[in-house]
């Protein structure tokens, strides 16, 4: 009780702003870790292999209307990139050096994580061939937008109440830790992406059990490496706000690579048994 009380006191972490904050970074945690368990429970959200696979529940959630897969993953991530890169461009970086600092940092971060959710995921690395439903993109758009905002707002925000910097000064190392997710995540995706025999010519999607690097471990390596990204940015801002993300994101990823190790159980004889979700060994 006393290490979370010195999170609250600003030894790590700096206080919350603002009740509205304090109430986001609730609300943050909570929806996303429904989502991990909804995610467990069967409901997924309709993207990559559970685009076209039926829903648990006895009310399936209403699809709206199909795009193309491509299509879907821009909605998704461009408004996110076009807010952290706005927010680095246009707004006035004022304070004192080290608050203005990890604004900066902040900024960057989240600017060239949602550019390189583009680029690779819509523009360059992934294939596709099937589609995604509006009531997917649209929601998870909403979703990164709203935490790209609101993380950079309540660093602004910290700033302008001129609460006092963390005892502690972990940018450094968050930087270390966002660099090395960053890399990690894409790495992985490029290996997913070579498994991918068929795109968006049309053809059926051909899966197999993605192989080498860190998928030899855990079949959702990329998530890992995207959990890593959230903590250092986390890391970054010391903010309680931005730690809530990161956890809400552990929680949500752990329910869908749970639910992929499930999936590829399913689909293939031969899944490796010493293949975890997640972490190496434990889950």
């Amino acid at each position: 009780m006393e290490g979370v009380m010195s999170l609250v006191r600003g030894v790590i972490f700096q206080p919350p702003p603002s009740l509205l904050v304090s109430a986001m970074s609730v609300v943050g945690v909570v929806s996303l870790g429904n989502a991990g368990l909804s995610e467990l429970r069967g409901n997924h959200m309709k993207y990559s292999k559970f685009a076209a696979q039926p829903s648990a529940s006895t009310s399936p959630s209403p699809s709206w209307s199909s795009l193309p897969s491509r299509t879907g993953m821009l909605v998704a991530y461009t408004p996110a990139f076009l807010a952290a890169l706005s927010s680095l461009l246009l707004l006035h970086h004022g304070g004192d050096g080290a608050s203005s600092s990890r604004i900066f940092l902040v900024e960057s971060a989240l600017a060239v994580h949602f550019f390189k959710r583009v680029f690779e995921q819509t523009l360059f690395l992934h294939k596709y061939s099937g589609t995604m439903a509006a009531g997917t993109a649209i929601p998870i758009s909403v979703s990164y937008f709203s935490v790209t905002a609101l993380t950079i707002y309540t660093q602004i925000l910290t700033q302008e109440a001129l609460l006092p910097e963390p005892a502690v000064d972990l940018r450094l190392y968050g930087v270390v830790l966002f660099l090395i997710g960053i890399a990690g995540n894409f790495y992985h995706h490029y290996l997913l992406s070579k498994l991918r025999s068929s795109g968006d010519d049309g053809k059926k999607k051909e899966y197999k059990i993605p192989k080498g690097g860190m998928f030899e471990l855990v079949i959702c390596p990329h998530y890992l490496f995207e959990i890593l990204v959230f903590y250092g940015i986390a890391l970054i801002s010391q903010t309680l706000y931005s730690f809530c993300v990161a956890v809400g994101t552990s929680l949500y990823l752990m329910g869908r690579s749970k639910a992929t190790r499930e999936w590829y159980l399913s689909k293939f004889d031969d899944f490796p048994p010493h293949v975890k979700a997640l972490i190496p060994f434990v889950f």
